[in-house]
């Protein structure tokens, strides 16, 4: 349970730093309530979560495809930190007119997204940092939950969630980086899938019950 509070507070400072330190101000509400949205969705997660789990999760285990781990870091750095500090230096320069329907989207791109992607976590054990055939810990298909709809979606949540970031900080040029972290998760799905078609048993039979990678009807 402390770790579990440590980490959640680790989360709070972080995600509060990338966005007060470049707007240069704490005087910025919509900012304080991303914070407090970003705690409700997370925190829960977090204290329930299985720690033994969480730590297989976070180690990096030989077998690991090489292209994997910097297409992961520059994919969560364009989604997540850059998103906000962009929208941080807009926020300084003038702040976003948008409005209150949009802002309103963007909660619930935020929401749900996130709902989603927890959701993949909370059913796939084998939902790890880097991609790898995890052989010694039994990998197998999964294909319940939202594995039902799409074939990765903790990538497809993660991507909408923070879509709907710089709608609720009212800031349009922290699009930016959300469509270059969604290029990069793009590619890496599309690197993942075919790994996990050629040596995950079960995989290919499952991509024919199932055939879209992020957005159902699309691809």
């Amino acid at each position: 349970m402390l770790l579990a509070v440590a980490e959640t507070a680790l989360l709070f400072v972080f995600t509060a730093a990338c966005l007060f330190v470049p707007a240069g101000t704490l005087r910025w509400p919509a900012a304080w309530f991303f914070l407090a949205l970003t705690l409700l969705v997370y925190a829960p997660a977090l204290l329930v979560a299985d720690r033994n789990l969480l730590r297989e999760r976070a180690g990096v285990e030989h077998g690991v495809k090489r292209w994997d781990p910097p297409l992961a870091f520059c994919g969560y750095l364009f989604l997540q930190p850059l998103v906000l500090v962009v929208a941080g230096w807009d926020f300084h320069h003038g702040p976003g007119s948008l409005s209150p329907t949009v802002r309103l989207l963007g909660v619930l791109l935020f929401v749900s997204g996130n709902a989603f992607g927890l959701w993949a976590v909370r059913v796939n054990p084998f939902l790890v940092k880097f991609v790898r055939i995890q052989s010694e810990r039994g990998h197998h298909v999964i294909s319940s939950g939202p594995y039902r709809y799409v074939r990765h979606p903790a990538y497809a949540g993660g991507i909408v969630g923070f879509a709907g970031a710089p709608l609720i900080l009212g800031s349009l040029w922290a699009l930016l980086p959300v469509a270059v972290g969604t290029a990069l998760f793009v590619v890496r799905t599309g690197l993942e899938d075919r790994t996990l078609q050629a040596e995950l048993v079960g995989y290919r039979e499952y991509c024919e019950v199932v055939p879209w990678r992020l957005v159902p009807g699309i691809w």
